[in-house]
């Protein structure tokens, strides 16, 4: 037998959750199960403190914002007890379960209420938790093995297994479910992108102007990005042939028609790289791919200049700025990389950071270090992991870490940064 529960002691948290759907319809799902709950405290006398609404996938752990909220309100005892439609509403996956497993044992959780049964800081109660729990991960992991399995058949037909790409359509015959077929209105231009390309040399930057000089637009109505041009031109389906997934090494003989000749589409990506090459260098810059710019969304660049000085010297300035490659007229300037350094030591303090993955990097920083001293026969005091303050080492890292230390930090910061009118700002 359980403890006895007062239930005037109890705070309850009503946690929804519907990730599967459409936002229309995670939403409804959503509604349904607070109504259902509600209607189930009012019956059994249970006073709910506050309603969390998720739509986030509970698939991987500790990755949806409302449920690590409800977590940290648990232990610092705003809550002490859940109230849900079912336990896979709390988790799909055994991380989360085992943070709600550890909260019963602590007794930071009381009960967990679901619409037909009750979890305590029981044995029989928690083994009967984790079981539903873990059956939940059970079935997301058949599902993810059946799509694959599915797809894979699907590619050994020779049927390309997503939405068709701009110049074909897909099939809507019942008898010809997932096959594509050639765009009569698109593909002419999709093939004239390549022969561009690879006939007359054009860039992809060229092709993307003369794509919006003629009004070209999707099948969806949309004009083309600059990445949407460079994403068809490296698309191997175009001449009959396609790799599923990208990387994987499973290249399959396709049953649509192709629109161009392999020898084209590698004329094309020829002409690619020698443009990419004669325009762009192998430098890298630290803080390059983790911002976006604040008008366009366009990615971040970078560019080196040089300067005479009068004693004969050269300086070298780094500025960043915005790509353009969402829009080519984008009005906004460029930030020496000094005073991109100086807002982003300003704005540490105020963002999250993945403490995990930072810690993770500092310990490797530190027995490197420790193994140099012994190299060297040096004794240095154990520095206590713990005892750091991570907002500080990444303080320190943006001043004086190398240009890979610099990105390491900058990618466990958990906010968006974006570039505009050379300030820096957090979404």
């Amino acid at each position: 037998m359980g403890p006895t529960i007062n239930k005037e002691d109890l705070r309850y948290c009503l946690y929804a959750r519907k990730s599967t759907e459409s936002d229309e319809r995670q939403a409804m799902s959503i509604d349904s199960q607070i109504k259902e709950m509600l209607q189930v405290a009012q019956r059994e006398g249970i006073r709910v403190t506050e309603i969390k609404r998720e739509s986030h996938s509970a698939k991987e752990t500790l990755q949806r914002p409302e449920f690590n909220k409800m977590i940290d309100e648990i232990r610092s005892e705003k809550f002490n007890a859940i109230l849900t439609w079912a336990p896979d509403r709390l988790s799909r996956n055994a991380g989360d379960l085992g943070v709600i497993v550890d909260l019963l044992d602590q007794k930071k959780i009381i009960e967990i209420r679901t619409f037909s049964q009750k979890f305590t800081n029981n044995p029989n109660e928690k083994f009967l938790l984790m079981i539903l729990g873990a059956q939940g991960k059970l079935e997301n992991d058949q599902k993810g093995v059946n799509v694959k399995r599915g797809l894979r058949a699907k590619c050994e037909m020779g049927l390309w297994p997503a939405p068709a790409p701009i110049g074909y359509l897909n099939e809507k015959r019942t008898d010809r479910k997932g096959y594509i077929m050639v765009d009569p209105e698109r593909s002419p231009v999709v093939k004239e992108m390549f022969e561009h390309v690879g006939r007359d040399g054009w860039s992809g930057r060229k092709v993307y102007k003369w794509l919006r000089e003629i009004g070209f637009k999707s099948q969806y109505g949309k004009p083309l990005w600059l990445s949407n041009v460079y994403k068809i031109l490296n698309t191997p389906l175009y001449y009959g042939e396609f790799e599923y997934p990208v990387k994987s090494g499973n290249w399959y003989v396709g049953k649509h028609a192709p629109l161009i000749t392999k020898a084209l589409f590698e004329k094309t990506q020829e002409k690619l790289k020698s443009q990419w090459a004669m325009h762009y260098d192998s430098k890298e810059f630290a803080f390059t791919k983790l911002m976006r710019c604040k008008f366009c969304g366009s990615g971040v660049t970078a560019q080196e200049k040089f300067k005479k000085l009068k004693n004969g010297g050269t300086a070298k300035y780094v500025y960043y700025g915005c790509t353009r490659s969402k829009d080519l007229h984008c009005k906004s300037g460029y930030i020496r990389e000094e005073e991109l350094v100086t807002q982003l030591l300003s704005l540490i303090d105020t963002m999250g950071i993945d403490e995990l993955g930072l810690r993770k990097n500092l310990k490797e920083e530190i027995e490197r270090h420790e193994r140099f001293n012994t190299l060297l026969g040096m004794k240095t005091e154990k520095v206590k992991l713990h005892d750091v303050d991570l907002k500080n080492y990444a303080k320190h890292t943006l001043n004086n870490g190398s240009q890979d230390e610099k990105r390491l930090v900058l990618s466990h910061l958990k906010d968006q940064l974006m570039l505009g009118e050379k300030m820096v700002t957090m979404v």
